[in-house]
């Protein structure tokens, strides 16, 4: 720790003597500056003991010495040194008494001892803090290295760190999620920073940002070199970190991000070989696919899993839904096979596993976010499921992958899933621009006919399609003569060019006039 006064009081060498302000001799000193100067407050940093002997200075005169003990409190100075002998005999009264009043401590220094010794002893004392914390801070450095050398995970260091810090010490992966926390109780501490590691992960590493509550001060350190954070590192104190935590914290960083960039290099080789296994998966050859697939994907291949693509407007977007993917499965100990393609991601991932959960869960919350004024954020994405599959239909199951992506991108979704196209209506896939406008063209001229008062003649085809072509069912309907409705079918085929027997026609004309339904809003 840096010298204090009360270790300057313990110096024999010196024989200093306490004359106010006994109750804050604990008050750090950062240096130790001689000054004769009648207000010598705009050369003061804060934390320095002013070595004085009243040169310039009216010292016997009350009022003179309360403003000048009071300017040098307000600017944060540690003590008065005060050196008898040379102008005065003694300390005077006025700046005893305007020191008690200030609270400021006020050292009476005997003429034998030189202030240079002061100085000296001063210097002498934060050389060997600095030396000590310096020190300390290689020896954190070898441990933490040792611990990170050891293959025993992140959870190590982390137990390392904490103690070097007397506090705690968290991991977050890219997805804002807790990898590991030490001591253990830090966990549930470290989870409610989610909000702050996501703001940091948004800048440039490397980073860093202090968040501060009645609990403790926390730093956030972002791992990794690149454009985006390969994670983020949190250190809880109860204050603001000294020298040799730094040193600690630091070297933390550095081990941890060196972690992170092996990783991704090893992310890369496996990467590769994910994308050989899925040309040979795509290419009818399982067998081969899973001798290649090893014990690094062998066990995804053994149970039903789901194939994904994702595409996004900008890298960024793809990126952190991968992450995210990637985070979750590593959490619970899943396979990912996972191929970058151009501008999107390729995926297979255990079905019902925590990988494919966490994509819908991103989709979800894309969708539920209110969309920002001039067009997409660089975090959206669109993605197609397959069903469930497995490696002899692997082929199959990227045909599926890509209707459903298609159709996502037309209902303006994050995510599609096959099954909602094999079980749910097929209206909802016809609902896009060109569709509109075909079913727009082919009704146009019944919808004339009727505004000019001519007839019913779409609602007598909606009720008439409705019924299979039962004369009496619709004319029931439609509250007609069953005679009425003939004519106006004859006149539906004489407008439109088309038979009506046609069940071609017949199927165009139900599905154009389901697709405009469906694009007339609900009246309020």
């Amino acid at each position: 720790m840096p010298p204090t006064l009360a270790s300057l009081l313990q110096h024999s060498a010196l024989k200093l003597t306490v004359r106010a302000g006994a109750d804050r001799l604990d008050t750090p000193v950062r240096w130790a500056h001689a000054s004769e100067l009648a207000d010598p407050v705009p050369y003061m940093d804060g934390g320095e003991l002013l070595l004085v002997t009243a040169t310039n200075l009216d010292a016997e005169n009350a009022d003179s010495m309360r403003r000048y003990v009071r300017r040098l409190a307000g600017a944060g100075v540690a003590g008065v040194g005060f050196a008898v002998g040379v102008n005065y005999e003694e300390v005077p009264a006025a700046l005893v008494e305007a020191a008690e009043e200030a609270g400021l401590p006020l050292l009476e220094v005997p003429r034998r001892t030189p202030f240079l010794a002061i100085s000296k002893a001063v210097s002498a004392a934060i050389a060997a803090d600095q030396y000590r914390a310096v020190t300390a801070g290689f020896e954190a450095q070898r441990e933490l290295t040792r611990a990170a050398l050891a293959g025993d995970g992140p959870a190590a260091l982390l137990a390392r760190l904490a103690a070097h810090i007397d506090g705690w010490a968290a991991l977050y992966d890219t997805s804002g999620a807790v990898l590991a926390a030490a001591p253990d109780w830090a966990a549930r501490r470290a989870a409610r920073l989610t909000p702050d590691v996501e703001r940091l992960r948004d800048r440039p590493a490397p980073a860093s940002i202090v968040v501060a509550d009645s609990e403790d001060r926390v730093e956030l350190q972002s791992l990794g070199t690149g454009r985006r954070a390969r994670g983020a590192l949190a250190v809880g104190t109860g204050a603001a970190l000294g020298t040799a935590e730094r040193y600690a914290v630091h070297s933390a960083v550095a081990l941890l991000t060196l972690t992170t960039a092996r990783s991704g290099s090893l992310q890369g080789a496996e990467q590769r070989l994910g994308a050989a296994v899925l040309r040979m998966l795509l290419a009818g050859q399982p067998d081969h696919a899973r001798a290649v697939a090893g014990d690094l994907y062998g066990g995804l291949l053994d149970a039903p899993f789901r194939l994904l693509i994702a595409e996004a407007a900008v890298p960024a977007g793809s990126e952190l839904l991968t992450e995210t993917m990637e985070a979750a499965a590593a959490r619970s100990g899943e396979a990912l096979l996972l191929v970058p393609e151009a501008e999107r991601v390729v995926v297979l991932a255990a079905d019902g596993g925590a990988a494919v959960a966490a994509c819908a869960a991103y989709a979800e919350a894309q969708d539920d976010r209110a969309p920002r004024e001039g067009g997409a954020e660089d975090s959206d994405v669109v993605v197609g499921l397959s069903a469930p599959s497995g490696p002899i239909a692997v082929s199959a199951a990227y045909k599926q992958a890509e209707q459903a992506l298609s159709v996502a991108r037309r209902r303006g979704r994050a995510l599609v899933e096959h099954e909602e196209l094999a079980t749910g209506s097929v209206l909802p896939l016809l609902a896009d621009d060109a569709v509109r406008a075909f079913a727009d063209g082919m009704l146009r001229a019944l919808y004339e006919h009727d505004a000019k008062g001519r007839g019913d003649l779409v609602a007598s085809l909606r009720a008439w399609l409705s019924r299979h072509g039962q004369w009496d069912a619709a004319a029931a309907d439609l509250g007609v003569h069953r005679h009425t409705l003939r004519y106006r079918m004859r006149r539906v085929e004489e407008i439109l060019g088309r038979s009506l027997d046609d069940p071609d026609v017949r199927m165009e004309l139900w599905l154009a006039l389901k697709t405009t339904e469906a694009a007339v809003p609900a009246e309020e």
